[in-house]
Parts: C-alpha cells; sequence; structure tokens
C-alpha cells in the first residue's frame, strides 16, 4: 500500500516487522506536543515484534514455541495476540491458522532479511502433510499473563503487524481525527484525510510495475494485503511463498498473486485477505460475494477483480 493523491504530512515514522511504519496527517504539521503522541504510537510496533518475532530466538513467542506443551508467563501483548489469531481461527472454521511455522521452516523460510530483497533459492522440501488437528490455545489473566499454545508452534507474523496497526491507531485516536498509520500492505485511514472522500492508499502491483493497479479512497476503514511479491522463492526447483495452506502445509491460493481487503479493522482485513487468497482464482469471486468482503485480488496472469463491496471504494484501476 502507498499513499498517494495530494500530498500529506508526514507525523512520524519508524522501522518495525520488516516494514516501514509512517504516520501521515492531512494538512500542515502539527504542534510539537503532539509528537509525544505519535512516538508512543510508533513504539507499539516495536512492542509487539518484540513480544511475537520468529526471528529472535530468544523473544516470548520462541520461548514459547520452544516447548508448546507447557505453560509459560507472557507478555500481554503475546496473550492478546494469539487470542486474536485464535479468534480468526475459529470465525475462518481453520483457514487461517497461524501453526504453520514448522511448515515455513521446512520450506526454507527461516530467516527475515533476504526476502524483504526479492526471490531467492533455498534448500527445503515441497511436501506437504496431514491437516493438523483442532487449535485449543489456553490462557490464563492474573498479575501475569500465561499462555499455553495447545502443543504446536506458532507463527504471528502476518496478524502480528496488523494488530499493531489496530493498537498504535487506538493511540493516535486520543488525540487524532484524521490521520493514515501505513505498515507496508498493512494500513488504517481515519478521517477523510486530504480529499473529501478519503484517504487515497494506492494497491501495488504484484509483479512489481511501478503503476498501481488500483487506487481506493477510505475513510474510517483498514485494509490489508496478502501477496507473494516479495516473500516468494525457490526451492528444490518449485516456487514457494509464505502464505501456507494450514490444511496441506503447502503454499496455497492457486492462480493469485495478491488479494486486498477493506474492513472497519486492519486485523479483521488481513485475516479475510489469507482466508480470500487460500481459496484460489477458481473460488475467490464467490467467497467473497458470499461474505460481503470488500475484495479486489490480481491473478498470476494480471488480471484484476473486485467484489461489489469494493467497488464504491475504487476510484481508479488500471485493468
Amino acid at each position: 500500500m502507498t499513499v498517494t493523491g495530494p500530498v500529506a504530512t508526514v507525523l512520524g515514522t519508524t522501522r518495525a516487522m520488516a516494514s516501514d511504519v509512517t504516520v501521515y496527517g492531512p494538512g500542515p504539521g502539527r504542534p510539537a506536543a503532539d509528537e509525544a503522541l505519535v512516538g508512543r504510537a510508533l513504539a507499539v510496533f516495536a512492542t509487539v515484534e518484540a513480544a511475537c518475532t520468529r526471528f529472535d530466538p530468544d523473544s516470548p513467542l520462541m520461548r514459547a514455541n520452544a516447548r508448546p506443551d507447557r505453560w509459560h508467563d507472557v507478555p500481554r501483548v503475546l496473550s492478546a495476540s494469539v487470542r486474536a489469531a485464535h479468534a480468526a481461527y475459529v470465525r475462518t472454521g481453520g483457514r487461517f491458522d497461524p501453526r504453520v511455522l514448522d511448515d515455513l521452516v521446512r520450506l526454507g523460510y527461516d530467516r527475515s532479511l533476504p526476502f524483504e530483497d526479492g526471490p531467492v533459492v533455498t534448500d527445503g522440501d515441497v511436501l506437504g502433510r496431514c491437516e493438523p488437528t483442532p487449535w485449543r490455545p489456553r490462557f490464563r489473566s492474573g498479575r501475569r499473563a500465561q499462555l499455553h499454545l495447545g502443543g504446536i508452534p506458532v507463527d504471528l507474523g502476518g496478524i502480528g503487524k496488523s494488530l499493531a496497526v489496530r493498537w498504535a491507531g487506538a493511540v493516535l485516536a486520543e488525540q487524532f481525527e484524521d490521520f493514515l498509520l501505513d505498515a507496508g500492505g498493512d494500513c488504517f485511514c481515519s478521517g477523510t484525510g486530504p480529499e473529501p472522500d478519503g484517504w487515497r492508499v494506492a494497491v501495488e502491483d504484484p509483479a512489481g510495475g511501478d503503476r498501481p493497479v488500483a487506487v481506493l479512497a477510505l475513510t474510517d476503514l483498514g485494509c490489508a494485503t496478502s501477496s507473494t511479491r516479495l516473500r516468494r522463492w525457490r526451492v528444490t526447483g518449485a516456487t514457494a511463498h509464505h502464505l501456507i495452506d494450514p490444511r496441506t502445509g503447502r503454499p496455497g491460493g492457486r492462480g493469485l498473486a495478491a488479494v486486498t481487503v477493506v474492513a472497519p479493522d486492519t486485523a479483521d482485513a488481513e485475516v479475510a485477505a489469507k482466508d480470500l487468497f487460500l481459496r484460489g482464482a477458481d473460488d475467490i469471486g464467490a467467497a467473497a460475494e458470499r461474505n460481503g468482503a470488500a475484495a479486489l485480488w490480481v491473478t498470476e496472469d494480471g488480471v484484476v477483480a473486485t467484489s461489489g463491496a469494493m467497488d464504491p471504494h475504487v476510484i481508479w484501476r488500471d485493468r
């Protein structure tokens, strides 16, 4: 996602969760007194990353993953993230399932930085696995948050960043009515921005082209994209990506390159985008209409399509 249209004011920026995170305002710069609020909002991303990253073996998540069959004292932000992931698992009938960490590692996605720079070649195993058993994590609240993962390690990458957008947006809303919080493919648009019909958000071409495939106008809405553009690689002669179908343990989304969803909450948009992506090009249209999802998708051969609920948000499309 990129901000387009009239130039907005950058209120603050940071780098976290393999993304540039930026807060935009619609007009002239805010008073200096608001800098502390913007800084507090941006700090949410570092807090979520520290607790939920799988690329630091000493993170609270990875310490829990090392013994997923035991109770662990964890930061409350990690407990809240796993709760949100489990709620998404239930809501999607298991299509959204973060218990794909072992599959990602098996396929060669065991590190972060190489995949930010484009396609790479890794060693790995493309064979899948049996459909997982029901996921039943457990939680204890009190003076300390305690978490039991239910026996299988988890990866909170996608939902972790979108939850950070949710929580950081709540901080910004304490003072700001108009702002856009952009964290790579996840964003939240509060108010209308520089234009009366909403913030202008460009949907990037998953093939890497300079032109977006569409421009959206969003007001008080979150937006998230599931795409294979950056995290796509070759493994033992086959193409792999990070969007794993939990039913097979292999990359899913046959025929699709990217799915963008608009929803009132960014984390809900993220979950819906992955759910729809895993349905593949043949089924995504019917599923989006059936669920009332505001979705835009790009097929592997470059065709752009939208659901009826997305059409009111599209003010320009390339094809």
